[in-house]
């Protein structure tokens, strides 16, 4: 009965290798690494069923082949071992001469055992009645044992550095290696069961199934590898920093608009039947109509890339006659990334930020371009570590009114502080946070921190009528902002008339539907609004008119223009006989000079913001200020 079911393991290992074999592949060292294992499991079986002919046939051979066959048998088990710790250490040790020294080191511990096996007694157990035949004695142990400590090694690898492989891969590891030991630990005590063969085999099909499946890696509709396979290849080049070239071939869906859809899948077959048939050219299906090549002869990418246009110009279908015009990003060297995800992230940053980045265009991205991506993920880290941390900070800066002759207002400004102490002025990060969307995040946590303030101190002590607010386009864009900003000065108890929201031109223009909405709903409670950065967009008078605010802001590039430009000079002057006309007041911001204050002070507008009083200051700073400047000073009510 043995030998029948070995025969039957060693049928199956011969259909996988089959089916594995038509498939094609991208040469991981995964999938190196598991060919390995599967070879050897092939030859253990093989070997097993051997040393089940030469006992049966032990009356008839010398005793010395016998045995040597049968040790045979048992250094083909430690191979399976010593391959499965191989399969698991390609994963762990991505550093070529860390994997290197440690499959050294094993591999020698692996020879001495193989020497022992062989030159330890072995014995053989046959009964022809009961069809029970096996080996035993001091060889089998020492196979044992190197067994039970390879399996410890592996699981005590997999547990510390559980972070390195997949929850999958863990599981399917798992399987194949307790597949194998419970089957070893009872033949150990049952030894007519021969089972460990088999069990071999039973774990590399969990194997393929689970992961090395090369189907895993194919996209069904185009053929070409896929998104999982793109990851796990250019992680394996970054990870042995072998240089390579990429080209993204971004078909655009509107190329495909006016075709029926057999049609389309006709071109993309086509095309995709092209790009795989490249010799050395390794060719991906990315999200959407997105295609990526990987050129591991970067010297020779360009060339190809140039041949890869020109095919596409050429058009597509029986005639020719279907023309696809993708944009193209070619990335020359693959160190302008750190890794496959920051490689897929520079080609979506291109895609969404380069004004080239249009159908039919080519975009090869340069060092700057890349330095650029990665400023801004490091900026985007530390918003995120800022948000998590709690490492924003408002700092308030001064308003003066030119009536009052005193400082009545103060405006909110987010900073960031980074891990080393230092502040991150917001004209570095707001943008970018608009950009990843953490935008709303920051806005509520600079709100709930004006809030927080405003509850903690009384602003009528130190003649504050109100604290003014930036809201970003984002923000404004957001349905849900007037209910979460309302719940938040509800959580800190404050009055409503303490907070005036600070819009801008672009925002109004972008969502002017939603942003209305929520003006409403916050004015209905009792929040004002003002009009920040007035000339900085699309100003018009009318467009101020429908915008339910009661303050307008000069911007200070406005501002600073008024003094160098006679055009801007009338034009500032016309815009503030108006806005008053309105019965809207003005603020102008960036005054840093006592002749600006008095010019600006001359022309009627009402509050005076910049450096020439004061810089934006921390909470204490500003409270000291206002205390110190406003001393003695009677106020009415907001004005």
């Amino acid at each position: 009965m043995p030998i029948q079911v070995q025969c039957c393991g060693l049928l199956l290992m011969l259909i996988l290798m089959f089916l594995y074999k038509k498939q094609k592949t991208i040469k991981l060292r995964t999938e190196k690494a598991f060919m390995k294992a599967f070879v050897m499991t092939i030859i253990s079986v093989f070997a097993d069923i051997l040393s089940c002919v030469v006992i049966s046939f032990k009356d008839n051979l010398p005793v010395f082949l016998v045995n040597t066959v049968c040790k045979l048998y048992l250094v083909t088990l430690l191979g399976q071992s010593f391959f499965a710790l191989l399969y698991i250490c390609t994963d762990l040790y991505t550093d070529k001469d860390s994997y290197r020294r440690k499959m050294m080191g094993y591999g020698v511990f692996a020879l001495a055992t193989a020497a022992a096996i062989m030159a330890l007694p072995i014995f053989i157990y046959s009964d022809a009645e009961e069809g029970v035949l096996y080996s035993y004695g001091p060889s089998a142990y020492v196979t044992y044992i190197f067994a039970f400590i390879t399996f410890f090694i592996m699981v005590m690898k997999m547990i510390r550095e559980k972070g390195k492989l997949s929850a999958s891969k863990r599981m399917s590891v798992l399987m194949w290696l307790g597949v194998w030991m419970i089957a070893a630990l009872l033949q150990l005590m049952f030894p007519k069961l021969l089972l460990v063969g088999f069990a071999g085999v039973l774990g590399i099909m969990v194997l393929y199934i689970v992961l090395e499946n090369p189907g895993n890696n194919i996209d069904r509709q185009t053929g070409l590898f896929n998104h999982g396979a793109f990851l796990q290849y250019t992680k394996q080049l970054y990870d042995f920093h072998t240089p390579f070239a990429a080209l993204a071939v971004v078909l655009d869906r509107s190329s495909f608009s006016t075709m029926r859809t057999d049609v389309e899948k006709e071109v993309i077959a086509e095309a995709a039947n092209y790009l795989s048939s490249i010799p050395n050219v390794y060719v991906f299906k990315n999200t959407g109509t997105e295609i990526l090549m990987i050129f591991p002869e970067k010297e020779k990418a360009r060339e190809i890339v140039a041949a890869v246009r020109e095919r596409f110009e050429t058009g597509w279908s029986k005639n020719r006659g279907i023309m696809v015009n993708p944009c193209w990003i070619y990335i020359s060297d693959s160190s302008l990334a750190e890794d496959a995800e920051d490689l897929l992230y520079l080609i979506r940053y291109v895609k969404q930020n380069s004004s080239e980045a249009v159908e039919n265009s080519f975009i090869e991205v340069s060092g700057e371009f890349a330095a650029k991506l990665r400023k801004e993920k490091e900026m985007e880290k530390l918003i995120a570590d800022a948000l998590k941390y709690d490492r924003l900070e408002v700092w308030y800066q001064p308003i003066f009114s030119t009536k009052q002759r005193r400082f009545t207002s103060a405006e909110a400004l987010v900073r960031i502080r980074n891990e080393d102490g230092l502040l991150i002025p917001p004209g570095s990060f707001i943008e970018i946070a608009e950009r990843n969307g953490s935008i709303l995040q920051v806005g509520e946590a600079v709100f709930r921190k004006v809030c927080r303030f405003i509850s903690e101190n009384p602003l009528d002590k130190y003649g504050i009528r109100y604290i003014e607010v930036n809201l970003s386009m984002v923000q404004c864009a957001y349905n849900r902002l007037a209910e979460d900003y309302i719940a938040v000065m509800k959580e800190y108890g404050i009055n409503s008339d303490l907070i005036n929201l600070e819009i801008t031109e672009s925002a109004s223009t972008s969502a002017k539907k939603v942003l209305l909405d929520n003006m409403k709903e916050l004015m209905d409670y009792g929040v004002n609004f003002s009009l920040d950065d007035f000339g900085t967009g699309q100003s018009n008078l009318d467009y101020i008119a429908d915008m339910p605010v009661e303050i307008v802001k000069f911007d200070k590039g406005m501002t600073n223009a008024y003094f160098e430009s006679r055009k801007t000079k009338y034009i500032m002057d016309a815009a503030t006989n108006m806005i008053k006309g309105m019965n809207l007041k003005i603020v102008s911001e960036g005054i840093e000079t006592e002749e600006q204050y008095k010019v600006m002070k001359e022309m009627g507008i009402n509050y005076i913001q910049g450096y020439y009083f004061s810089k934006p200051l921390p909470e204490q700073e500003f409270l000291e200020f206002m205390e110190k400047e406003n001393k003695g000073k009677t106020y009415s009510q907001r004005q």
